[in-house]
């Protein structure tokens, strides 16, 4: 392990946070992680049921084989062998009651298999199958020599320049836009959804495999990165609400104060925490900067995840998409995890994303829409008794992927010399997902050891 005459603050444990921290314990240097929340994990987090056992996410992460940072620092923590890897993608989208049809990508070499999953998908018509290849042709040759033009349209602009049907915009393009970018198509990131689809879905066929924890995700990540950082002789402590950055000599940051008066003094610090909290943390001259002054101008999205167990299986299918409804995905976990045999029979997770419309409603309202959605897609449910629910609101779950938002994203470097930001709202190339949070942490400890010790 080389030796690096350096020591580091890292605010916030979050998968961001984490990934940032083990990158530098990993070259020597002497990392302390704050996390304010009684516990690690940031927005991406998991605790068990007191009732059922089961684990439950505070929104259903999933993970995909095109995550390749993540997987990476998985490997690195000892957390990898806790991953199930479905290889062969297949979505079941509902329509209606009895309305069926199945994305399923076929055994062979990328994007090949997407293409006979496209053809096979029977929502859609030929010629809409046919029409559906060619945008997206299209849209990766945009991604390839059109950026410039990506970046000022939005997913519904780059429909209308694909020249896509509402049918196929409904039943395809923009129920993958929304659960990859998480907002509406009207205000996404043109160039946020090609950059997605062409790495998840239109390369490497393992690129497209949906990727699950056998644990909570808390326990995925969390365990094994503070085990490695403490193992380094760095600290990780929660508990530990960060109050303000104090400047030092030459406009450098010397210290963060804590909210019980502790000092933490440090050569370099990262930020992985979002931008609201971030700015609160700045002193007042930093915050007049432009480059931190344009974080005022970043908007987030709403997730809803709506947990719920009933007395019987009322569905074979793993991962179902609705085409209409207010809810837009169902997780069956007990499918998902039938290797591990643990989840209950009847435990679904359903998502909203976007959800700026409800996410002010009461638990009660947003249940019911849900069970309604249910209802509606899957008769079987209506004989099916509810015996224990579980609303989760995340209001500021992601930040947003619209076009201001995208333009506004910093990089990881900052004007002050010694002090860098990680978070998945910060510029990846990537909408606001864990696979970014992980690039960015990596990016600003790279950033940190690039700085000349002093």
């Amino acid at each position: 392990m080389a030796v690096v005459t350096k020591n580091a603050v890292v605010i916030g444990a979050g998968f961001a946070g984490l990934s940032a921290a083990v990158a530098l314990a990993e070259r020597g240097v002497r990392v302390t992680v704050l996390e304010g929340k009684p516990a690690l994990g940031g927005r991406a987090y998991s605790f068990a049921d007191p009732d059922t056992g089961d684990f439950v996410d505070n929104g259903q992460h999933v993970l995909m084989g095109c995550y390749t940072e993540t997987l990476d620092f998985l490997r690195r923590i000892g957390a990898y062998d806790q991953l199930v890897f479905h290889e062969d993608l297949e979505i079941e989208m509902l329509a209606g009651a009895g309305q069926s049809a199945v994305l399923k990508t076929a055994r062979l070499p990328g994007p090949l298999h997407m293409t006979a999953a496209l053809l096979g998908y029977r929502h859609l018509t030929i010629t809409e199958r046919m029409s559906v290849m060619r945008g997206g042709l299209r849209m990766l040759a945009m991604r390839r020599s059109s950026k410039s033009e990506l970046r000022h349209l939005t997913v519904a602009q780059l429909m209308d320049r694909l020249g896509q049907s509402e049918h196929a915009r409904r039943c395809f393009w923009y129920p993958m836009s929304i659960a990859t970018l998480n907002d509406e198509p009207e205000s996404s990131s043109a160039q946020l959804l090609a950059e997605v689809l062409k790495r998840g879905f239109f390369s490497r066929r393992g690129d497209s495999a949906f990727v699950y924890s056998r644990v909570g995700l808390s326990d995925l990540y969390c365990i094994g990165a503070k085990r490695l950082i403490e193992r380094a002789g760095g600290t990780v402590a929660s508990h530990s609400i960060v109050e303000m950055l104090e400047p030092g000599a030459e406009g450098r940051v010397a210290s963060v104060r804590l909210r019980d008066g502790r000092r933490v003094e440090a050569s370099d610090f990262i930020s992985a925490v979002p931008a609201p909290q971030l700015l609160r943390l700045l002193p007042e001259n930093a915050v007049a900067d432009p480059f931190f002054s344009r974080f005022t101008g970043l908007s987030s999205s709403p997730i809803i995840c709506v947990h719920v167990w009933l007395d019987r299986e009322v569905t074979n299918s793993p991962f179902i998409g609705f085409i209409g409804t207010t809810t837009q995905w169902l997780f069956n976990k007990r499918r998902i995890f039938e290797q591990r045999g643990e989840a209950h029979p009847g435990y679904l997770s359903f998502v909203i994303s976007g959800a700026r419309k409800l996410v002010d409603r009461s638990n009660q309202e947003i249940l019911d829409i849900v069970i309604n959605d249910l209802h509606a897609m899957i008769p079987a449910s209506r004989e099916a008794r509810v015996v224990k629910s579980l609303v989760l609101k995340e209001k500021n779950a992601t930040m947003a992927p619209d076009l201001r938002s995208h333009e506004l994203r910093p990089t990881a470097k900052t004007p002050i010399a010694n002090f860098f930001l990680a978070g998945d709202w910060i510029q990846t190339e990537l909408p606001a997902t864990i696979e970014s949070a992980v690039i960015s942490g990596r990016a600003a400890a790279t950033a940190v050891l690039a700085r000349p010790a002093e």
